[in-house]
Formats: C-alpha cells, structure tokens, sequence
C-alpha cells in the first residue's frame, strides 16, 4: 500500500486525487482558520495548507503546513498529529467519499528555502558578483 507523496510515483495524480487533495486542503484550511481545537499547543496558532497529497485509493492524505513567516511549524507537528482523529471526522462529515482519508503532516520548507535564496541572491556579496546593472 503506497502512502501520499511517499516517493517516487510511477505516474502522475488523476483527476480525481487532484479534485480531492484540493477540497481536503480546502476544508483543512477553514478549520485552521477557525482555530477549532482543544489542543493548547495549536490555540491560537495560524497554520496555511499549502498542498495535500492524497493516495490513488484516496485512503491516505498528506498535507504539507506552513506558518507564514515563522520557522517553527516543526515545534507543531506533533500537535497536529495529535488533532489528526479529530480532522479526519471533520472531513468525513464534509466530503462525500466512502473513507475519510487518513491524513498525515509534513512540514512545508519550499517557503523558507525560496526566502533564503531570496536573501542570498540580495546579499552584497552576490550582488557585486552578478554585477548589478545600477553600477555600470
């Protein structure tokens, strides 16, 4: 049995895993909005789905999560583990599947990654060496 986004895929997403993942993300995402959890460690806590993956059975979904503008969504992995039973009744109420799918966290790095490129690529040091059009 192959788990969402669990390596290397002999072919692409259909359709419907598509439709899916995005309603899943949809759905995940208001009730992040919503703050609806008992969890003392997610209270409070602005968390973004920036993409769920979901398996060709549609039994197994991960969402990847950020927090924008904060490092520490590590720290609220485990929370969200924990809030995991609660989340996939919430989805089982609200999408017309057969199965709520089992839904797993990862943390969602892209962001981070492409902000420090970002800072890199404006960092005086690689500036002079792309030889900026200002100075010539």
């Amino acid at each position: 049995m192959r788990h969402a986004g669990g390596g290397h895929a002999s072919k692409p997403p259909s359709q419907r895993q598509l439709r899916v993942a995005e309603e899943i993300r949809h759905l995940l995402a208001g009730i992040f909005l919503r703050g609806e959890f008992r969890d003392p460690d997610l209270a409070g806590v602005s968390i973004t789905v920036t993409e769920v993956r979901i398996s060709p059975d549609l039994k197994h979904a991960t969402a990847f999560v950020t927090r924008l503008g904060r490092s520490d969504i590590g720290e609220k992995l485990p929370a969200l583990r924990r809030a995991a039973p609660f989340l996939r009744a919430q989805l089982a109420h609200a999408l017309k599947l057969r199965y709520a799918p089992e839904v797993a966290f990862e943390a969602d790095t892209s962001i981070d990654y492409a902000a420090h490129v970002d800072e890199l690529l404006h960092s005086p040091e690689v500036a002079r060496d792309l030889g900026s059009p200002e100075e010539e």
